[in-house]
């Protein structure tokens, strides 16, 4: 590093001058992009030991590159002029110049005709003047920024993000890992990885508003909640620049000896696109006096070898499997513990898990399209559970944990759907490795219940009661004095993974109250939760279905739910359209109760789990 704390390049100014004169690159790269970094690695890997960076500005777009990998980097150059001297261009700078058998532009140009992909209504100055469009915020040490885009120039704003103490998520719905550079794709799973950045691969907002002061993503996406962020962040579409905007003469151009990193334009320059590695094309025009080592993709190579899923592991992974026990084949409480950062959350949020498709399944089945993602990583939210007690026998502090609980049931291929990760994720054990997100999320929480005396219900099917097992803990530690109720819906008794946790609950607790009900056992009346509610079961646990007074919770099966919908062209005050099987939702109406919406509070919540 200079005194001044920038960076700097392996080669000094002071000696450039005398070497500039007498030494001839193999390429001159201009920009120090996520690209231009790329082509520089690739080319080294091809056997062109000469290669020279040049970069305007103080950084590069990934820094720990240009020790890692050995970079020639020259700062604060800007581009005077590319020419053709021979068989040489000739690239000068406001510093010196430079003789090479071939020079790339990687920089990227401006695109005046951008327009946000998301509409934005933002009501005060304040809060418009935190959503922009490529300037990051000055100080964003631990505040939560959403960008926006799925390009290189998207992920190199979240890396500066990330290295300046920020919280980012990116939302990168319509991101090809093909179409990134190598070093763009590698820095998402660095990010992922050490669990600095939340990466939306599939998700991008409605909307951009504001609540309470601070910019608010709609998604109207059930996959991703609403969020709300200090600063949002657009990554516009960069375009290739021109040759004029280069400053390459039209001989330089006409040689083919100078390429521009982007989409190649019919009459244009020629192109290198920004996921490939230097190609033979480029390759064979500009280096035919030189030895080239012929290589393998990165996926080839990586098949070549028998360590390919231990490197790929070791890539991905960031956390480790502390817990795994089996209520029975298909379904398992496990735990997770971090290798970086904190599992800070609020019971009933949930958390992402991973693993890759080089894992093995415990059926037969065959995932569509493998060859093609088998080097991916398959993702998965699942809702934060509970182990409800800790080792001393007392309320679990989930708070002073460094490690998450997950209930997981196994999903079994159908001809319509080959689940991924859940028949992975059989087959693993204590010690083995897994990946978990960055941020949890989510806000089926307890914050609308604020007064301790009222009644509070959980409705569940399956491991959707994982959440309500954090969000009972919770309540029972705080000391809430009003009826708490947990009715959870399964087909076998064997299918209650917590049915003794909740059974000494209620032993301990005289306002907990435990309903286990399976539907497929020859001893107990098939009944479901809607029968409870249509019964009032509950009076005498001293609830009254009163919606001044209670509180519902639901998570699971989206037909014992119900979540109505408007009817196309209704009006803003027209009825809901309820399923046509009748839902939990829909009976509690009929009781004046009402849907909980981010500006609209009421007291039916729910949570879906498909």
């Amino acid at each position: 590093m200079a005194e001044n704390g920038e960076p700097q390049s392996n080669v000094t100014q002071d000696n450039m001058s005398d070497k500039s004169e007498q030494t001839i690159y193999d390429v001159v790269v201009v920009g120090g992009t996520a690209g231009g970094l790329s082509l520089a690695i690739d080319a080294q890997y091809g056997g062109l030991p000469l290669v020279r960076i040049l970069e305007s500005r103080t950084t590069v777009a990934f820094p720990h590159l240009i020790g890692e990998r050995m970079l020639d980097v020259g700062f604060g150059e800007t581009i005077s002029s590319v020419e053709l001297d021979g068989d040489h261009v000739v690239v000068t700078t406001n510093k010196q110049s430079y003789r090479s058998r071939s020079c790339l532009i990687a920089n990227r140009g401006d695109n005046p005709s951008w327009q946000p992909p998301v509409p934005v209504e933002a009501r005060t100055p304040d809060v418009a003047g935190r959503i922009v469009v490529d300037t990051l915020p000055e100080h964003v040490d631990e505040l939560d920024v959403l960008v926006i885009g799925h390009t290189d120039h998207a992920v190199e704003l979240t890396a500066t993000l990330a290295a300046r103490g920020a919280r980012p998520v990116l939302a990168a719905k319509g991101m090809d890992a093909t179409l990134l550079s190598p070093a763009a794709d590698a820095m998402l799973r660095r990010l992922e990885r050490e669990r600095k950045a939340t990466l939306l691969y599939r998700s991008i907002p409605d909307q951009i508003g504001e609540a309470a002061g601070l910019p608010m993503a709609f998604f109207n996406d059930r996959r991703t909640p609403d969020l709300q962020f200090d600063h949002v962040v657009f990554a516009s579409g960069r375009t290739t620049p021109s040759a004029a905007d280069a400053n390459v003469s039209d001989a330089a151009l006409a040689s083919g000896l100078v390429w521009f990193l982007g989409e190649a334009e019919e009459g244009g320059p020629a192109t290198a696109a920004p996921g490939a590695s230097i190609t033979d094309a480029m390759a064979n025009a500009i280096f035919t006096d030189l030895e080239r080592v012929a290589r393998p993709s990165p996926a080839e190579r990586r098949r070549r070898h028998t360590a390919a899923i231990d490197e790929l592991r070791e890539e991905h992974y960031n956390a480790t499997i502390t817990h795994f026990e089996p209520s029975h084949s298909d379904l398992w409480v496990l735990r997770v513990k971090p290798d970086h950062g904190d599992v800070s959350h609020l019971p009933g949020q949930y958390a992402s898990l991973g693993l890759g498709y080089w894992e093995e399944r415990i059926d037969d089945a065959v995932d569509p399209g493998l060859d093609d993602k088998w080097e991916k990583l398959i993702r998965r939210s699942y809702s934060i559970s509970s182990r409800m007690f800790d080792e001393h026998g007392y309320l679990t502090d989930e708070g002073g944990l460094n490690e998450l609980e997950f209930y997981i049931v196994l999903v079994p291929p159908t001809p319509d759907n080959v689940p991924g990760l859940t028949p992975r994720l059989a087959l693993k054990r204590p010690g083995d490795r897994i990946y978990l997100g960055p941020k949890v999320a989510g806000r089926y929480t307890l914050n609308p219940v604020t007064n301790p005396s009222d009644a509070v219900l959980f409705f569940s099917t399956g491991t959707g009661e994982a959440p309500h097992n954090a969000m009972v803990v919770e309540l029972l530690r705080k000391g809430h004095t009003g009826p708490i109720v947990s009715a959870v819906s399964v087909r076998q008794w064997a299918d209650l993974g917590y049915r003794a946790q909740h059974e000494t609950l209620a032993e301990r607790h005289a306002n907990y109250h435990y309903i286990p009900m399976p539907t497929r056992e020859s001893d107990v009346p098939k009944k479901y939760i809607q029968d409870l509610v249509r019964e009032n079961v509950f009076e005498p646990f001293g609830v009254d279905l009163d919606p001044a007074s209670t509180h519902v919770f639901m998570c699971g099966n989206p037909a014992m739910i119900g979540i109505p919908e408007k009817a196309d062209g209704a009006d803003e005050g027209a009825p809901p359209v309820f399923p046509e099987t009748t839902g939990v939702v829909e009976l509690l109406v009929e009781r004046g109760f009402t849907v909980d919406h981010r500006n609209e509070p009421g007291n039916i919540h729910f949570e879906e789990y498909w």
